[in-house]
């Protein structure tokens, strides 16, 4: 899946978010989940894909990621619970 991408990562149902972007959704998810990646997923345990959104381009993408950095916690979770009540592990459904 090889598109600009912004994706929130949890550690469990409403547990530790993490908001990324990738251009490549899958192997960045896959990074994540085996703790190729340092820092704070890894050290928090924060590797279930539970949102994503796709972007026509990189910088939309960014803007898109900053922005939702930016937003309330409260705000993270209703976008999540809009396509994901259930905080299901997406990772299997881009595999």
């Amino acid at each position: 899946m090889k598109q600009p991408c912004v994706y929130l990562l949890a550690s469990q149902y409403q547990g530790t978010l993490y908001v990324g972007v990738t251009s490549d959704l899958l192997q960045r998810t896959w990074q994540h989940r085996n703790d190729f990646v340092e820092g704070f997923t890894k050290r928090h345990g924060v590797h279930d894909l539970v949102w994503y959104e796709l972007h026509g381009t990189m910088h939309e993408a960014i803007a898109r990621e900053k922005a939702i950095k930016e937003w309330k916690r409260a705000w993270k979770i209703r976008l999540i619970e809009e396509g994901n009540r259930e905080w299901k592990d997406l990772y299997l459904s881009i595999v």
